[in-house]
């Protein structure tokens, strides 16, 4: 994709676009955010429209001198960006480029690494936290978060039989040995504890769960019905597998004197994509789980963390594969769960296409990654029954009488006697509210919809684990924003 196509599709992981030179903290940041993410180009002499205004041929040489000296100032390890000029529509732009480095993470000088340290997510540049630096770290050792020893919990207090069973059925033992080569337990002075490889496998972290709703029509506003699956990972994709199932229709075609019934999208493409939803999630982020919602026109599939940092959505649909969580994608391809590494979403396009289908769509909004499959569009005047054989479901049914939007993020009891407000309102009313005045506190949204702060805080947790809002600073400086598209 040429630099135009680029500036067309707008500002994204990779790309920023600035009429003119921006502030040098500014500049600074970006450098920063995209040494330690994917890389990137800022381009100088584009607008907020993708309008093309260049810049003066005069200024490129002070420009390109001005931009090399405060990167090196200000940057910690040292940055070296390649800085051309680059003509478009007939007018000279400047372009600064930076490649992921590999001596992360690169940090603001005057601020240190724990407070000047910025990764790029979507088309901003975020602060990162102190899990997010020392991942960085780990990546700089060539380390995966599942590979590192666990020690909070004793290798001999922990059910492996989920586990064991899995890899019995394969006919494959999994004794210590096995367990040590798959990097799923270490020895450390002599005791051996668990990676946080294991601990995910059986599902031991609280965060290691799986939300399914159904909602009615095409949005949140009505749920039918609404699952959490706990335990092992395998477990937990066979209950969503099953969830999907019964929700989603099934078509039946005599062939000679055969009955044939196939589901409406082909389980192999959604299997296929809840499977990378949990070999290639974020699992340090401990305040989000996978989430996957049935709608009347679409099945989405939402993981938390976006792509491995050395990952684009280009490189994605191209077939790269980048492995995030290194053990986990172990086991999954020692039990054939994987068949290949990098023909999952062409496998998932191609089952779709030959279903008739309009081809999914997977793009990487924010700090999650968002999948939809599109369900096929009956016929006007067609009822489409739900002939689904209903399969027993062993999730935890979350109720909820109002049959309203679930509060996922947990039941947090509002005591007060007011007549209770539908939580798609109170979305749209905090929505509303952050476009006319801007970021808004969890004060501010427990006055503006009269409940109590605990109560806020839980919508808002809501709105960030469905990506509607990004959180900026800390303790009490903490407002919400929109995402940026």
């Amino acid at each position: 994709m040429n630099l135009m196509d680029c500036i067309q599709q707008g500002e994204s992981k990779t790309l920023e676009l600035k009429s003119r030179l921006p502030q040098h903290d500014q500049i600074a940041r970006t450098m920063v955010a995209f040494a330690n993410t994917s890389g990137g180009k800022l381009v100088v002499g584009v607008d907020d429209q993708r309008h093309v205004v260049g810049i003066s041929e005069d200024d490129i040489f002070t420009l390109q001198a001005q931009i090399t000296s405060l990167v090196f100032d200000r940057c910690q390890p040292t940055i070296l960006p390649e800085i051309y000029s680059a003509n478009l529509e007939g007018k000279l732009v400047l372009v600064v480029e930076v490649f992921r480095g590999n001596l992360l993470p690169y940090y603001l000088k005057a601020a240190g690494k724990n407070n000047g340290t910025y990764l790029r997510i979507g088309a901003s540049n975020r602060k990162a936290d102190f899990e997010h630096i020392l991942e960085l770290e780990r990546q700089k050792r060539n380390l995966s978060f599942d590979e590192e020893t666990c020690r909070e919990q004793a290798l001999q207090t922990l059910n492996l039989t989920p586990l064991q069973q899995r890899f019995s059925s394969f006919g494959k033992p999994l004794n210590e040995e096995k367990l040590k080569n798959l990097k799923l337990i270490a020895w450390e002075q002599g005791t051996v504890w668990p990676t946080y490889g294991l601990m995910i496998l059986l599902g031991l972290l609280p965060h290691v769960r799986t939300k399914c709703a159904r909602f009615k029509g095409t949005d949140m506003s009505i749920f039918l019905d609404q699952k959490e699956y706990g335990g092992d990972l395998f477990t937990q994709l066979e209950q969503t597998e099953t969830f999907i199932k019964n929700h989603i229709h099934l078509r039946g075609e005599i062939r000679g004197l055969q009955r044939t019934d196939t589901y409406e999208i082909p389980m192999s493409a959604l299997r296929e994509a809840l499977i990378n939803a949990c070999i290639h999630r974020d699992y340090i982020n401990q305040g989000r789980d996978i989430k996957v919602g049935v709608y009347d026109d679409i099945v989405n599939i939402v993981s938390p963390g976006g792509l491995p940092n050395s990952l684009t959505e280009e490189a994605l649909m191209e077939g790269r594969s980048e492995i995030r969580n290194r053990v986990i994608a172990r086991v999954f391809k020692e039990l054939g769960y994987i068949e290949q590494w990098g023909s999952g979403i062409v496998r998932i396009k191609s089952a779709c296409k030959a279903h008739g289908l309009t081809e999914p769509r997977i793009r990487e909004k924010g700090d999650f990654v968002d999948v939809k499959f599109y369900r096929p569009v009956p016929d006007a005047n067609e009822s489409v029954p739900d002939t689904v054989p209903k399969v027993p479901d062993t999730g935890e049914s979350v109720p909820d009488t109002a049959q309203k939007v679930p509060d996922t993020t947990g039941n947090v009891p509002d005591t007060g006697k007011k007549q209770p407000v539908s939580v798609s309102t109170r979305l749209r009313t905090i929505l509303e509210h952050i476009e006319q005045h801007g970021p808004i506190s969890a004060p501010d949204v427990a006055k503006l919809l009269s409940v109590k702060e605990r109560r806020a805080r839980a919508v808002l947790k809501y709105m960030l684990d469905y990506g509607l809002l990004v959180k900026r600073g800390s303790a009490r400086q903490t407002v919400y924003v929109r995402l940026k598209a």
